[in-house]
């Protein structure tokens, strides 16, 4: 496992907490709090792609 460097938990309602990491290789990680040894991972581009999209909107179908 890469040496990642977690950002504190974002939790939104409820229980749905989630961390945003990255890895000095320039890889993105994002993993439900708690369960960081099994992340997603992708590149920090895509992972910036991402929140710009939530943030603009585009997941409020997902909601």
């Amino acid at each position: 496992m890469p040496d990642i460097t977690w950002e504190p938990p974002f939790c939104g309602e409820g229980n749905n907490c989630f961390r945003l990491g990255t890895d000095a290789a320039g890889n993105a990680y994002i993993a439900v709090a708690g369960q960081e040894e099994r992340p997603l991972t992708d590149s920090r581009a895509a992972l910036r792609a991402l929140i710009q999209d939530i943030k603009a909107g585009k997941a409020d179908h997902l909601l």
